[in-house]
């Protein structure tokens, strides 16, 4: 697998544009080998075995043989699509010089994956000019005490639905459901960029402050919101942060919302990379957030979709991502709490995608026996279920709306 990598690095002119500033020596480690790849502007110049310890290289990824036998898979298992997956379950080390793999991250990381990945025909699609039945508004409302301008899309009618978008990203993420005539005909979907997201502008005197996100800071932004929209008993559908805020509504404001609907909820997620690299004066921003995520989507999932998940990510403002994770893995821990939801009061549903390594399938079953609710683990998808392979997810999704409104 590893001498292959020039032919077809190599061969692939848009990995090597996207690697034209790179000019290193890294280190892959397979057991107890050491491969030293050499890399002149997005080219692989060479490869070669270690045969020194005393030979110099930038940084290095060490695995056991059997590890990376999974991961050059076609389509690897579930944990082994990413080297952040390996690197969560503790099979990889990472050594040496970081800021030069997260400058390139995507990078490095398509280098490593071309071995598996399949050939890329490019696709141009054509469209039939029309215009989406989704509409976008701008609100002012107060949170906590500060004025906002919050950016918000809608479409449909009955049942409110207010969908809540993952760290880092906005609600760009839900426009499959909103263009679903089928959904649209029963529920009224809101989907809203959170303050510093998106469209959604920091409030005032922003220069001067470090954004964090915090359990009792969300609640507040979410009831304020569903509140000034005149949201009555909505359904709050939130995915990753947005799945872990919802089992908070349902702890605390039971009564608020008609049920809640978990995608990619879990009770605590450890950070398994060091998060100041999402926000550092030498590494591009965009380009770090965006290689973060980049291996929590299926492999399954259709190209285009796939890549317009990680540009949402791309786009998001210096030290935003960083900020939401705060409540991911530090403020937002959810372990002890679980018992105390009422699933009656306000039901929990649950739905994971199987390639997931962040908010793991078993994460989620875990959150499903505190409840008391079933999961459901989608099958091929990742964590961002909703934009990475909208078709599918909807597949999953209908059912969950459907018993809904029987409950009325």
């Amino acid at each position: 697998m590893i001498e292959q990598l020039p032919e077809l690095v190599n061969a692939d002119a848009a990995l090597v544009r996207r690697g034209r500033f790179v000019d290193l020596t890294f280190l892959v480690g397979i057991g107890e080998e050491g491969w030293r790849i050499r890399v002149e502007s997005g080219r692989i110049a060479s490869v070669e075995r270690q045969v020194s310890p005393m030979v110099g290289h930038r940084f290095a990824l060490r695995a056991p043989a059997a590890e990376w036998d999974l991961f050059w898979q076609q389509i690897p298992p579930p944990g082994s699509q990413d080297i952040f997956g390996l690197l969560k379950r503790r099979v990889m080390q990472a050594e040496g010089d970081l800021q030069a793999l997260w400058s390139n991250m995507m990078y490095f990381k398509d280098v490593l994956a071309a071995p598996r990945r399949r050939s890329r025909a490019a696709v141009h699609e054509r469209s039939t000019p029309h215009i989406e039945p989704i509409v976008g508004r701008y609100l002012h409302l107060d949170i906590e005490g500060r004025a906002h301008r919050v950016y918000f899309e809608e479409a449909g009618q009955g049942i409110p639905l207010l969908c809540l978008h993952t760290a880092g990203s906005d609600g760009r993420q839900y426009r499959a459901l909103m263009n679903d005539a089928e959904i649209t005909r029963h529920f009224r979907v809101v989907a809203y960029d959170m303050p510093w997201h998106g469209k959604s502008s920091p409030p005032a005197g922003w220069r001067d402050e470090e954004y964090r996100l915090t359990s009792d800071g969300y609640v507040a932004q979410i009831v304020a919101v569903a509140d000034a929209l005149g949201l009555d008993r909505p359904v709050a559908m939130g995915c990753s942060i947005g799945g872990r805020i919802v089992l908070y509504l349902a702890h605390r404001r039971p009564d608020r919302f008609r049920c809640v609907i978990g995608l990619q909820s879990a009770a605590y997620t450890d950070p398994y990379y060091d998060l100041q690299w999402l926000h550092r004066p030498d590494v591009h921003n965009a380009e770090a957030c965006g290689g973060a995520v980049s291996g929590l989507i299926g492999p399954h999932s259709p190209d285009k979709e796939r890549w317009e998940t990680v540009w949402h990510y791309m786009q998001s403002g210096p030290g935003v991502f960083k900020g939401d994770l705060f409540f991911y893995t530090a403020d937002g821990d959810m372990r002890g709490k679980l018992h105390e939801i009422d699933n009656k009061r306000c039901p929990v549903h649950l739905l994971t995608g199987e390639y997931d390594y962040s908010a793991t399938p078993d994460a989620t079953r875990e959150v499903a026996r505190a409840i008391g609710t079933e999961p459901t683990i989608m099958k091929g998808l990742g964590h961002f279920p909703m934009s990475e392979d909208p078709q599918t997810f909807l597949t999953h999704l209908r059912p969950v709306l459907e018993k809904i409104r029987a409950a009325g």
